[in-house]
């Protein structure tokens, strides 16, 4: 996909991630287009920018018209599982991340796949930790689906952007942290502007494993060099 431009659906921009990918998509050159699926509108008007606004994600059949023709998605909409019950995570988690993904991978050919998913994530679906273990299985069956490719991101901490709307408030009290982290353990410490350049620098270049990493993330946000026309 190294000569085309991204066509960009991204879930999840009402929240911190979401709205760092989405800001890191509208300033990228070789994103062309970008629709955002929420339930709620962002407030935010750009000559690249579509919204669609649905209430129900688990029935994408009333807006499938409005679908068609993107060549990556990226998948920033999750819950915390802190103080929800097994079968409301898993629907939120696994349920409604599925029927997207199956939406999307039948209206558009050779699609891109990006799942924002965690570090701890665990594919063999059976360790202790629950939100783990759904988490795992939701890789899992995404990459069993007929995409170009699919990309399970795996980031640790995440330093916000500055000046974003939608960052937590507990950040301004933790970022300190951030440079002896990375320091320390890499792995587990990236910025989500380079989760954002990362995203589309795979769907761009399509290589690389299906599991990125926090290391993966900060090598995969380099720079790489687009083709002139």
């Amino acid at each position: 996909m190294s000569n085309a431009k991204l066509r960009v659906i991204i879930t999840g921009t009402t929240g911190m991630v979401g709205e760092g990918v989405l800001h890191e998509c509208l300033n990228h050159p070789a994103v062309e287009a970008v629709l955002v699926l929420n339930r709620k509108p962002i407030g935010l008007t750009h000559p690249k920018l579509r919204e669609v606004l649905h209430a129900d994600f688990y029935d994408l059949s009333p807006i499938e018209s409005q679908l068609s023709g993107y060549n990556a998605c990226f998948f920033c909409l999750g819950v915390s599982s802190v103080g929800i019950n097994a079968d409301d995570y898993y629907k939120a988690t696994y349920t409604l991340t599925m029927h997207v993904a199956e939406t999307l991978v039948r209206l558009n050919t050779g699609m891109t796949f990006s799942y924002v998913s965690g570090a701890g994530t665990d594919t063999s679906e059976k360790g202790r930790s629950r939100w783990a273990r759904v988490k795992g299985k939701t890789e899992n069956d995404l990459i069993k689906l007929p995409f170009h490719k699919v990309y399970a991101f795996r980031p640790g901490f995440i330093r916000p952007i500055p000046g974003m709307n939608r960052t937590h408030g507990f950040y301004k009290y933790i970022n300190w942290l951030f440079p002896l982290g990375r320091t320390l353990y890499p792995e587990g410490f990236v910025t989500l502007s380079e989760l954002g350049q990362a995203m589309i620098n795979l769907a761009l270049r399509g290589d690389g494993s299906s599991i990125v990493t926090g290391k993966d993330i900060i090598r995969y946000a380099e720079p790489i060099s687009l083709p002139s026309h």
